[in-house]
């Protein structure tokens, strides 16, 4: 299961891929958040697997089938490096996240406890395994399924475990983790294993050829350099914010496509000003996007992305060969983008600007991006170095784990 973020959506879904294809009557189902739910579906229409709700029966269906259910969850809102006094400079932020986020953060894990408790309290419909993604929506059934002795296998995406894993860790049959995990974990957990994060076939190296006819299919030209901004499906209100104000002086050396993401798409409306079309033809040198569902070819046509530093985003740009400045979200509890940053920056695999500076000084990203735009030579060194922490087995390897369960 799986659900918070799109991060830990696409992964589950590429080891559901995998799952399938080496077993094909595997009965699998996909538990998520509410507010995931569609995005799930989406994905598996899109890669032909198909699907139903709840319990329907699967009657008809020919090939990879998985049930996919609606779970409840509750996020407990933390904001990592903040001092006592920045909860009171910041009180419009603590009441809404802190106070009444987190009273209904504990109602959704409660109820999550619940729904998980009668879901699985009959033996004959236990799973043989299950497994969890990582994030706030996997700890209620974690919980249950350590009660009932369900196997579990948990994957982590960061060097740095997050709470909800933190607190499964001690009783799963395997820890995963998509990077090297910290010495501190590998002394306490034996049952840890490093396999990288999942991605979709369809994140592979793009060739040069490659990259100008993606260029050309989102009516960009494929002669003029192709800067992709993106703070992944729900967006990133500081990345764009900070594009707005550097836009007009972006434009004059590269074009632009920005991912403004569906939680703050329609506060960026006014930068749809910048986006000329004559008839079917784009006259401008900018795009906008509420989200892309074909994020591997809008990545692949760059020459350089602006992302922030969630590991999945960071694992597909590195499939994908492409150079990379990362900005990460610093307020995150544990530091996670901060410590996949910092990483990364020390192999020379991407060009890290802080969030901090990019808000006090926007030609911070500016001039990160026209060095890198006009350094060929510099662009190829990070892909190339980036692209060696990629891991293609990593959804071959956690199906492999999983299906041992089920022997």
């Amino acid at each position: 299961m799986g659900g918070g973020s799109g991060g830990h959506i696409t992964p589950a879904v590429a080891v559901i891929r995998e799952i399938l294809e080496k077993r094909p009557r595997t009965e699998v189902e996909f538990w998520t958040d509410f507010k995931y739910f569609k995005n799930v579906t989406k994905l598996c229409s899109e890669i032909g697997v198909s699907w139903a709700e709840g319990y329907e029966s699967k009657k008809g269906h020919r090939g990879p089938f998985i049930r996919v259910r609606r779970t409840l969850s509750g996020k407990f809102h933390r904001y990592a490096g903040w001092k006592f006094s920045d909860y009171f400079a910041h009180f419009d932020i603590t009441l809404k996240d802190l106070i009444f986020g987190n009273i209904f953060g504990f109602l959704g894990f409660l109820g999550g406890l619940l729904m998980s408790f009668f879901r699985l309290i009959i033996p004959g419909s236990r799973p043989n395994v299950i497994f969890l993604k990582g994030g706030y929506t996997c700890l209620p059934v974690g919980m249950i399924a350590r009660l009932f002795r369900i196997p579990y296998i948990i994957h982590e995406s960061d060097s740095v475990a997050g709470l909800a894993n933190r607190l499964l860790m001690k009783k799963a049959r395997k820890v995963a983790f998509g990077m090297p995990p910290s010495e501190e974990v590998m002394e306490k957990h034996k049952n840890y294993v490093y396999t990288g994060i999942p991605v979709a076939p369809e994140f592979k190296p793009v060739s040069m050829v490659k990259t100008d006819q993606l260029k050309k299919a989102f009516s960009f030209n494929p002669d003029r350099p192709l800067v992709v901004i993106t703070g992944g499906s729900q967006g990133s209100e500081n990345l764009n914010e900070t594009t707005r104000l550097i836009l007009p002086e972006l434009l004059e050396f590269t074009s632009v496509a920005l991912v403004a993401g569906r939680k703050h798409y329609e506060n960026m409306l006014d930068l749809k000003k910048y986006e000329n079309w004559d008839h079917a033809s784009l006259e401008s040198n900018f795009r906008m996007w509420e989200f892309n569902t074909t994020m591997d070819e809008l990545m692949g046509a760059a020459d350089v992305v602006v992302s922030r530093a969630g590991a999945t985003t960071i694992a597909e740009l590195a499939s994908l060969e492409k150079a990379v400045i990362l900005v990460p979200f610093e307020r995150l509890p544990g530091g996670h983008q901060t410590a996949n940053a910092k990483r990364l920056e020390g192999l020379e695999a991407a060009v890290v600007v802080s969030d901090a500076k990019m808000m006090k000084n926007p030609t911070e990203l500016l001039e990160a991006i026209r060095h890198l735009v006009r350094s060929p030579r510099l662009r190829a060194d990070l892909a190339e170095h980036l692209h060696a922490e990629a891991h293609s087995d990593a959804a071959a390897r956690l199906a492999d784990l999983i299906l041992e369960e089920t022997k």
